[in-house]
């Protein structure tokens, strides 16, 4: 039961939800998440913490960054669930169109020059 209602809260909350809709369109590393959300990094950093620790999301270190990708379900049939659910719900809604409509335009790299 305690796995099933982190796996729940976690994705109870609309920024953590908008967060997996644009995983589900590319990796990420965490400075593009917080560009795309228009929060702080260490907001971006504290969803994705909750995230990762639901089995919903994991991390891969690749050099310098960190990057962001939704979980294969292996960790929890729970998760599992919810992520393959997820991937039919929402796509029609207008703030996961927009967010993730904008997503292939965010770029680490100029977002460092700034």
């Amino acid at each position: 039961m305690k796995e099933f209602i982190k796996v729940m809260k976690a994705a109870s909350d609309p920024t953590r939800v908008k967060i997996l809709k644009m995983l589900e369109k590319r990796e990420m590393c965490v400075c593009e998440i917080q560009t795309a959300l228009g929060t702080a990094q260490s907001t971006a950093s504290k969803h994705l913490r909750i995230l990762e620790d639901a089995g919903l999301v994991v991390s891969k270190k690749d050099g310098l960054w960190v990057n962001y990708l939704l979980a294969d379900g292996r960790q929890s049939p729970y998760a599992a669930s919810l992520l393959g659910n997820l991937r039919h719900w929402l796509n029609d809604a207008p703030e996961i169109t927009d967010l993730t409509g904008n997503l292939f335009k965010i770029n680490r790299f100029e977002i460092l020059k700034k």
